[in-house]
């Protein structure tokens, strides 16, 4: 099973994401803005839905809902990881971070009942919502998965002997 080493980056980016949520939620105040330079701020927000706070006032049903996916998702991920060929590391790059992303997630639902995010992005009055490393990880490997998708060789023979 030699994919699986791929899951010690994913353990790598549960492990910095919990880190600086820890961090986040000792030294920032809910809500206020700590300003890092223009343009981005720490910002401790508190997540109880999906990504750009979606469904986060459903009355708490979606902590679960949300819990359940990400749990799927990361079985499935794990399953795909291990029966992938050795030459696809692009692929396999992207998996990981997209599970590291969401077992980061995962443990925050399981354990608080919301996502802690605090980083924030912005420019002049126009504010990204706020997000994490957990939210960065699966962001990167969304996208390194769908170029992969679409401009990575997929030959059989080839994937193999890379």
């Amino acid at each position: 099973m030699p994919n699986l080493k791929w899951l010690l980056l994913s353990a790598v980016v549960v492990t910095l994401d919990l880190w600086t949520k820890s961090l986040a939620s000792e030294h920032l105040v809910m809500h206020r803005p700590m300003p890092v330079f223009p343009g981005f701020n720490l910002t401790l927000m508190h997540n109880e839905g999906a990504a750009f706070s979606f469904l986060s006032t459903a009355g708490g049903w979606q902590r679960w809902f949300f819990a359940i996916i990400a749990a799927v998702v990361s079985v499935v991920i794990v399953a795909w990881l291990v029966r992938l060929k050795p030459g696809q590391r692009g692929l396999a790059l992207a998996l990981a971070l997209i599970l590291g992303g969401a077992l980061g997630n995962l443990w925050d639902r399981l354990t608080l009942g919301y996502v802690v995010d605090f980083i924030q992005v912005y420019y002049r009055q126009w504010y990204w919502p706020t997000f994490n490393i957990a939210d960065s990880a699966i962001t990167v490997g969304a996208v390194m998965l769908v170029l992969d998708s679409l401009f990575g060789r997929h030959d059989e023979g080839k994937a193999g002997r890379e």
